[in-house]
């Protein structure tokens, strides 16, 4: 298993040359949102649509 280090410089890698530190970071917590949701899933830890389109409707009727 790689570590947080070595995960870091591939990622880092394979981003373009010319990218900004904004862009940079934007992509990485793009990327560790989809590998936790990745992982909630493969966990069984998920929702279903109806289930979150409830939770949704009580946010916007508070």
């Amino acid at each position: 298993m790689a570590t947080a280090k070595e995960d870091l410089e591939r990622f880092l890698a394979a981003q373009p040359a010319d990218a900004s530190k904004d862009e940079l970071i934007r992509e990485l917590a793009f990327e560790l949102m989809v590998q936790r949701g990745l992982a909630d899933s493969d966990a069984g830890s998920t929702l279903s649509n109806n289930d979150m389109r409830a939770r949704i409707a009580s946010w916007q009727s508070q």
